[in-house]
């Protein structure tokens, strides 16, 4: 089993965690190591659910705050001599140059400035003036129903408390605010089946859905101002499914469409925008989460802002900081690397970004701050 010196530079700590293959469905090990790790440091109440893992300190502050990642990533690239991938690379001296690997920027980078400042806390260099909630956990990268973070919300909800929370999702170390909310929608058009020979004796289910792709093809995107940050939607079809056999004339056909929505909207107001645009077809809801206000007008968000800098922006994709605006936790977005890296054949992230970010929270939860 892998043992992590949470000691070594925050960038080395990076690597170890890449070179674990931790697939969505597959976290067990960086679980195991991650929790043997912070059970070493004998200064956090730790509790363990399935592949999450939750250490906290209980010194009685009045304010305790949450740093949250998640422990897997997408699949391994398939292309040879993808550099993204397990084990992890460098282009030149490990820790003084750019590291490749899955999961390096999405978000074990993250991970690894979490470990960082646990080792940190652990060993006395660290003593800050709030309480500490790090939150580690599995499946984040498929469907919202296997989430590990919302797996500990249902079954431990009192250990997710807190008066703020960050999520370590990589936004180049700028606090990034709320996220869009997203839904999927099945659109079906049906026909009736036929020998394609005899195709006049038929109705052709994918003839009969390019009045939907043409109306999202012809479909003007919102940028919609919350609360200071400007947030960008975006209506797409995703997929679509049709046909049977090369010489029958399909009698069902179905587009999947994905609409990324502003959080000043509910799951419900964007499903009627969706079905308004959609006026005359057949439309189901498969799948939603809400998003996220940016909550940066909370004191701890305003602190935490100026101590890290920077000019606060939206974030475009959807993150777990929904799950925790919906408990009532404010929360932002805040890590190292290029989230347009992320998911990518060659992701990669830079040393000096995982150190810049591990010193901005060093800063932060310092108590001079």
């Amino acid at each position: 089993m892998t043992v992590l010196d949470l000691h070594q530079d925050v960038s080395l700590l990076t690597a170890a965690l890449l070179d674990i293959n931790s697939v969505s469905g597959a976290e067990k090990d960086i679980a195991d190591a991650v929790e043997d790790a912070l059970r070493a440091l004998d200064a956090f109440e730790i509790t363990r659910d399935g592949d999450s893992i939750v250490a906290r300190t209980t010194e009685g502050h009045p304010e305790r705050v949450i740093l949250a990642g998640h422990l897997d990533t997408v699949p391994l690239p398939t292309t040879a001599g993808s550099l993204g991938t397990v084990p992890s690379s460098w282009t030149g001296e490990p820790g003084a140059s750019t590291l490749f690997g899955r999961g390096a920027v999405d978000m074990k980078s993250g991970v690894a400035v979490q470990l960082a400042l646990a080792a940190a806390i652990g060993r006395g260099d660290l003593t800050p003036g709030r309480d500490v909630t790090f939150v580690f956990y599995d499946h984040e990268e498929v469907e919202a129903s296997k989430s590990g973070l919302g797996r500990l919300v249902r079954n431990h909800p009192q250990l997710l408390e807190g008066d703020f929370a960050i999520l370590l999702e990589p936004t180049n170390g700028v606090v990034e605010g709320g996220c869009n909310g997203t839904s999927r929608f099945e659109v079906t058009t049906r026909g009736v089946a036929a020998h394609s020979a005899r195709a006049w004796m038929g109705e052709n289910a994918i003839h009969a859905v390019a009045p939907v792709l043409t109306r999202l093809a012809a479909y003007q995107p919102r940028t919609i101002a919350v609360d200071g940050l400007d947030y960008r939607e975006s209506l797409n079809a995703v997929l679509i499914h049709g046909g049977t056999a090369g010489n029958v004339i399909p009698d069902r056909c179905v587009v999947e469409i994905n609409y990324r929505f502003a959080p000043d909207k509910t799951p419900e107001d964007a499903e009627l925008h969706v079905k308004q645009l959609m006026e005359g077809f057949d439309v189901v809801r498969t799948d939603a989460a809400s998003g996220a206000r940016p909550g940066l007008n909370h004191p701890a968000a305003a602190s935490f802002v100026t101590a890290v800098g920077g000019e606060p922006k939206p974030k475009y994709g959807w993150t777990d900081v929904a799950r925790f605006s919906e408990l009532g936790v404010p929360a932002v977005n805040f890590g190292p690397g290029d989230a347009l890296l992320a998911h990518k054949d060659d992701e990669h992230v830079d040393a000096e970004a995982v150190r810049a970010c591990l010193a901005a929270l060093t800063r932060w939860l310092s108590p001079q701050i």
